[in-house]
């Protein structure tokens, strides 16, 4: 779905830099020579642009089909986009607003309800009227079109030209050509689409859901001209095979999809130029020029449909490219500046695409919603849209949905408790674990009790404990804190006796774990993960691998070694209860000793405890027990889990559903669902709530409470999250070392002054933020003269 964003700052300045009519003829080594591969979008709008910037300049364009060959037939343009347009080529601007057709809702059908939002914006034309306006104004500037061509080799191009731009698109030939400098990467994605239109114009972007007998089926559609409408039909392959879409022609596939969705289409027909179902492919290119050779749009990046058009990428990078030419004086150190300007901008709208994807590729996990939680869900799907910015846009459609979530009036969702067991947290936010590698022989300090203390006073519905060791052998540099001994239960317990007194309605929990391979390192600021000078302890590991080169090699488990540390966990469990713990999280997660056994990467093992995913799981599932049979009855249990290793052959998140499944059935009452750290060798993907989405799967698969983690940073990331239905707790920690009050001043900053996030008394005085400087000073009250 296309989301209106605020401009960037980049797509304004670039916008600025290719702005008004031409200027003196390009000196130096400006490209005057320019080859454009590619007669789409993106690569017609670069031509005029660089054309209309110096007239002296001869640009050609290599263009394999007809004019009027296009897929597809709506494009959507952003307010940002067509603000960059505006300044690059008012000419281009004017003539696209003559032909755009608006709107503002967003409609979302689900089990025969739909539910509308507005104040979206949008603006839309065809494509086919697009690319007539980009042809006339190529014309007029005098750049030359040469149609039904294939372009010459790029290296021909290259030694020809001052600068090629390669704008022919997802199965672009230059960037096959150039493959070992552009490394691109493409990836399929699980469904396929059929791109259509259809002889009416929706009133909104409507997305449906249909349930037929052989799965999920979805409808994207949205009007481009005042009697027509786009419509993409999408579905799993698994759905598309067994509706039997896979052994019919094209146009029975047009004619099925039509009625499928006829109460869409009001029961009329749909239509297509080139009936073909295809497979969405997400293209990223690790570099996008080389020598005078650069990348533009689909050739070097594309974004889900549902998100946004590539058109609209496709354009931005079109006037980035022509401003950074104008701005550097030779094309080398301009090609370095288009890619260091666009390269995080299309990372971040891939970044959004990809979670939209993913959740229309599982949109069967949420058909239980109720209809208006569904329709939150979905705007919200790709983290660009949120809670607090879909208040914005449409206040009523979100009261609703809170109040259908059960949020009292003037509650945000955050700010609602929640239930494990027998105990009820206040809010949703929990003070995610960190260790602060700060214990003297095991002991809890001090500083312990003033880090969580601090974090207790500042409003979190729950507090956690760094993992606290079950052994001085499992931990993970000397200054880890334990629970092996009596000594480190008492000092446990002057810090939960300060939680419950001074921070009433604040549960605090206590993480167990043991370091496994990834013991007997320096303090994380003395360099982490690296081993000790001296003073090193002997490791224990599922196998006999070291952590990276350079680690010390564990010694494998014996089975002898496996009782020793199950019971290690029980009494460690033992001295947290007597020690005034909420909750106990068992740590199976990051590399550790538990999560060892889990991946296959770290576990080799030919025993019981190893091989396929079931044998793996077999010895932390016994520590859990034993940890629960010692654990109070009345007291929760989380367990947190990697739920990818972000490595090939490791854990997959189909893997993690299997595992938060096993751990439930045990009686996990949450899974703590974090990724990663497990291999050194690990390629993160990292990004805003990136690794929420792995929760989110397992939240509606198992239909297990999750606890969210990861680079969730703001308090509207956390109402968006729960209030979708994608978590129940969200784990904040860096917000927590930056804002030890964090949740406190979320609760100021939105107004809410309920029982969800109470100051403490001392504390009242401060729920406000002070001044910082006079607001009140009188305006004039009379007119200057006579």
């Amino acid at each position: 779905m296309p989301t209106p964003d605020a401009p960037a700052r980049g797509a304004r300045e670039s916008a600025r830099a290719a702005t008004d009519g031409p200027r003196p003829a390009a000196t130096g080594e400006r490209p005057a020579r320019i080859a454009v591969v590619g007669g789409g979008p993106g690569g017609l709008y670069a031509a005029a642009l660089l054309k209309r910037r110096d007239p002296a300049r001869q640009v050609t364009v290599w263009e394999r089909n007809a004019p009027d060959d296009t897929f597809g037939f709506g494009v959507v343009l952003s307010d940002e986009t067509l603000g960059g347009m505006e300044h690059a080529d008012p000419v281009v601007h004017e003539a696209l607003s003559r032909d755009f057709t608006r709107w503002d809702d967003i409609d979302v059908v689900h089990r025969g309800v739909r539910h509308r939002s507005g104040g979206h914006g949008f603006a839309a034309l065809g494509r086919r009227r697009l690319l007539e306006i980009l042809h006339a104004r190529c014309h007029s500037l005098g750049v030359r079109i040469d149609f039904r061509t294939e372009a010459p080799h790029p290296d021909v191009l290259s030694a020809g030209h001052d600068l090629v731009i390669a704008a022919d698109g997802v199965h672009s030939t230059v960037r096959a050509a150039y493959a070992h400098v552009f490394r691109p990467h493409v990836a399929e994605h699980h469904c396929r689409y059929l791109w259509l239109a259809a002889d009416l114009p929706f009133d909104a972007f409507r997305f449906e859901v249909a349930e037929t007998e052989h799965g999920v089926m979805q409808l994207h559609g949205y009007p481009y001209a005042a009697d027509a409408s786009t419509v993409i039909v999408e579905m799993r392959e698994e759905v598309w095979r067994a509706a039997g879409f896979d052994d019919i022609t094209p146009r029975e596939s047009v004619e099925r999809c039509a009625k499928i969705f006829t109460d869409a289409l009001g029961g009329r027909p749909l239509r297509s130029h080139r009936p073909a179902w295809t497979t969405f492919r997400t293209v990223v290119n690790e570099h996008w020029s080389h020598r005078n050779v650069v990348l533009l749009g689909d050739a070097a990046h594309t974004a889900h449909f549902s998100i946004g058009s590539g058109t609209k990428l496709a354009v931005e990078d079109a006037v980035a490219l022509v401003a950074c030419l104008e701005e550097h004086p030779d094309v080398p150190r301009a090609l370095a500046a288009y890619e260091e300007e666009r390269k995080p901008v299309v990372a971040s709208t891939q970044r959004a695409a990809r979670a939209s994807l993913e959740w229309f590729e599982n949109l069967r996990l949420y058909l239980h919603q109720p209809p208006r939680q569904f329709a939150f869900n979905l705007l919200t799907r790709s983290r660009r849209v949120t809670h607090d910015n879909l208040r914005l846009r449409d206040d009523r459609f979100t009261e609703t949905v809170e109040r259908e979530f059960g949020c009292p009036p003037g509650t945000p969702p955050m700010f609602t408790p929640f239930r494990l067991r027998g105990l009820t947290l206040r809010n949703r936010v929990v003070v995610s674990p960190m260790d602060l590698y700060s214990a003297t022989d095991g002991l809890p300090g001090d500083l312990h009790l003033v880090h969580l203390g601090a974090r207790a006073l500042g409003g979190a519905g729950l507090v956690m404990t760094e993992m606290a060791c079950v052994s001085e052998q499992g931990r993970i540099t000397p200054g880890c804190a334990g629970l092996y001994t009596g000594r480190q239960g008492e000092a446990w317990r002057r810090v939960t006796e300060f939680v419950h007194t001074r921070a009433p309605g604040t549960a605090i929990g206590v993480q167990l774990g043991h370091s496994g391979r990834k013991g007997s390192t320096k303090r994380m600021w003395e360099g982490m993960d690296e081993p000790l000078p001296d003073g090193n302890w002997p490791l224990l590991a599922a196998s006999p691998l070291p952590y990276r080169p350079g680690s010390q090699v564990p010694r494998q488990l014996s089975r002898a070694q496996l009782t020793d540390v199950r019971e290690q966990f029980a009494a460690a469990a033992w001295r947290a209860a007597r020690a005034g713990f909420d909750l106990l999280e068992l740590h199976c997660a990051h590399g550790y000793l538990l999560s060892g056994f889990l991946s296959p990467l770290t576990n080799r093992r030919t025993d019981a405890y190893g091989g396929t995913l079931e044998r793996r799981l077999r010895f932390p599932l016994e520590v859990f027990d034993a940890v629960r049979a010692v654990w109070p009855a009345e007291r929760p249990m989380t367990v947190r889990i990697s739920a990818t290793d972000w490595a090939e052959g490791g854990t997959t998140a189909e893997d993690a559903v299997e595992i938060a499944r096993a751990f439930a059935a045990h009686g996990a009452d949450a899974l703590d669902v974090s990724t990663g750290q497990v291999v050194a060798e690990e390629r993160p993907e990292f990004g805003r709530s990136y690794q929420t989405p792995f929760a989110d799967r397992i939240r509606h698969e198992v239909r297990v409470p999750v606890i969210a983690v990861g680079a969730i940073s703001s308090w509207d990331d956390v109402n968006s999250l729960i209030l979708a239905g994608r978590a129940d707790l969200c784990a904040l920690a860096r917000p927590h070392l930056y804002d030890p009050h964090w949740t406190l001043h979320a609760a100021a900053e939105q107004g809410y002054e309920g029982p969800g996030a109470g100051w403490p008394a001392p504390y009242r005085a401060g729920s406000r933020p002070p001044r910082t400087g006079r607001t009140d000073i009188p305006g004039p009250r009379l007119p200057l003269g006579g």
